[in-house]
């Protein structure tokens, strides 16, 4: 019998945003790669204390920073079927980029 570890349609990592506006990531992600929302708890004051977006198979997980947990810069490498319209669209919603998408033999 196979024990069950992780919820159903989770990955066995998923990354963790500390940051300063959630609702303007949550946006970002939605508008950039089509992300969903799966779950989202929030604070009195409205802000959030744990979402978590869909993008394809991979759930990302995010919280509004406090002073007891200030934002993180994080790196995440993202794969996608289209990189130039990704890349457009991230473009259009104000992010910068760092170089142009190019093939690369990896």
């Amino acid at each position: 019998m196979n024990k069950v570890y992780k919820p159903q349609g989770y990955n066995s990592v998923s990354p963790y945003f500390i940051v300063h506006d959630a609702k303007k990531l949550t946006d970002l992600l939605v508008k950039v790669f089509n992300a969903t929302e799966k779950r989202r708890y929030q604070r009195p004051d409205g802000s959030i204390v744990h979402m978590e977006m869909q993008i394809d198979d991979s759930v990302i997980m995010m919280s509004e920073a406090t002073e007891q947990f200030p934002p993180i810069i994080q790196v995440v490498h993202v794969y996608v079927q289209d990189v130039d319209d990704v890349y457009r669209k991230a473009l259009q919603q104000g992010c910068e980029g760092i170089e142009d998408p190019k093939e690369r033999e990896d």
